[in-house]
């Protein structure tokens, strides 16, 4: 649920040039018209949405094939196939997905765009920010994820328990800031499976529990605060050095043509929302977004029991995440055009699911959540984030932002009529 992130040919944000910054999905200085990113941002959002309207329909005819969510936890505990679904299923978690399925086709997508993109194919765009690292991203958000339910599996055995916090802050962020490696590879995996997931399991029953908030936000602030403390202990390693970034990429100037521009605008903002679906994993792609809905959807289809913790509300869930994303891209694009980068993300893997799931898959939930979502948590990730000093990752800044306004939005959309 978290965190994207630091890409090393962006220029520093506003009041933080010390940073190094996030990763851009635009070279700074491009213009983004409201029209053209409008009209691509919920062009994407109704595909999406129609999607989940046939998904919807679907529920009742699916033949049921597989195991559902009930009692997986506990079966990870006698059965290496159902630990390993779990697994697989932990890297899908943070989008609410919670399905082994959903995760082979995010990271089917992902090595796609990985392949094509070694051969300079523009049309799988860019993965984890162009630096070139995902093999390394990969590779220590999936050796953290492994420690943690390896150390910490056991708690399984009471149900439900937030194992997959590593995957998507602390070891691939670490990549991000330390570039290639074995050494940072294993660092990260270590501090983040080290303090994100009993952080994350201490949080639930200490802070959502008590405040009637839901699990979302312990897990996001146990990944803000564990950055914090693995970023500090990063520091002090002597075989960790900081990534020098690359030169800025010159502004990207738009064409003449009013036209063309409108269709530029609007084919950016479409493929943006894609990306706000794999931006939490640090694989920011197209592609892998696209995947991802893909593959959660046939799971759906076999098995409405399995993803989304069996709650059925995964069409409305997707709705609400391509909606708030939408609103999020088209009313932050100034910060697109000036920065290369905006956490247009963080409400997709925070506020507008959580809202679903909060309030049973209603409409004030689905559109309530994603409205207060997008106009909430963004400016939050972005405010935390400048005031990060040198070798502390924006991943901070966006998860604290998805604590903070799921906090918030859940109380005012139970206000909404």
């Amino acid at each position: 649920m978290t965190h994207s992130f630091a890409a090393d040919h962006a220029t520093p944000q506003p009041g933080n040039s010390s940073r190094t910054s996030t990763g851009p999905s635009l070279k700074p200085g491009t213009e983004r018209r409201a029209v053209g990113t409008a009209l691509g941002a919920f062009g994407m959002a109704a595909v999406v949405g129609v999607c989940a309207l046939l998904l919807h329909l679907m529920a009742s005819h699916s033949p049921r094939i597989g195991p559902g969510f009930a009692g997986w936890a506990q079966d990870t505990i006698d059965s290496p196939l159902a630990a390993l679904r779990w697994f697989l299923g932990d890297m899908t978690e943070p989008l609410f997905y919670k399905s082994d399925l959903a995760a082979l086709g995010l990271l089917a997508g992902a090595t796609v765009a990985w392949w094509a993109g070694r051969r300079r194919a523009k049309w799988a765009g860019s993965l984890s920010y162009g630096t070139g690292l995902w093999p390394w991203v990969l590779a220590s958000a999936s050796l953290s994820l492994l420690l943690s339910n390896l150390v910490f599996g056991w708690v399984l055995e009471d149900g439900w328990q937030p194992t997959f916090v590593p995957f998507v802050c602390v070891a691939p962020a670490m990549v991000l800031l330390y570039g290639a490696g074995w050494r940072t590879c294993i660092s990260g995996a270590i501090l983040g499976a080290a303090t994100t997931t009993p952080l994350a399991l201490l949080f639930v029953p200490l802070v959502s529990a008590p405040l009637g908030l839901p699990a979302v936000v312990a897990s996001v602030l146990a990944m803000s605060v564990g950055s914090v403390i693995s970023f500090m202990v990063a520091r002090r390693l002597p075989w960790l050095v900081l990534r020098k970034p690359r030169p800025a990429s010159q502004p990207e100037l738009p064409p003449s043509s009013l036209k063309q521009n409108l269709l530029i605008d609007a084919g950016w903002a479409a493929r943006r929302v894609l990306k706000d679906f794999t931006e939490t994993n640090f694989f920011a792609n197209e592609l892998a977004g696209a995947c991802v809905i893909a593959a959660v959807a046939v799971a759906f289809v076999l098995n409405p029991g399995l993803p989304s913790y069996g709650t059925g509300l995964l069409p409305h869930i997707l709705f609400a995440q391509a909606l708030t994303s939408a609103i999020g891209v088209t009313l932050w694009r100034g910060w697109y055009r000036d920065d290369g980068w905006a956490a247009t993300y963080a409400s997709v893997v925070s506020v507008a699911p959580a809202a679903v799931l909060a309030y049973g898959g209603s409409w004030a939930g689905m559109v309530g959540g994603a409205v207060v979502g997008a106009v909430l948590a963004p400016p939050i990730a972005r405010a935390i984030s400048a005031r990060l000093p040198a070798g502390f990752h924006p991943v901070i800044g966006n998860t604290a932002a998805m604590a903070i306004s799921t906090a918030v939005a859940l109380p005012l959309i139970g206000l909404l009529p």
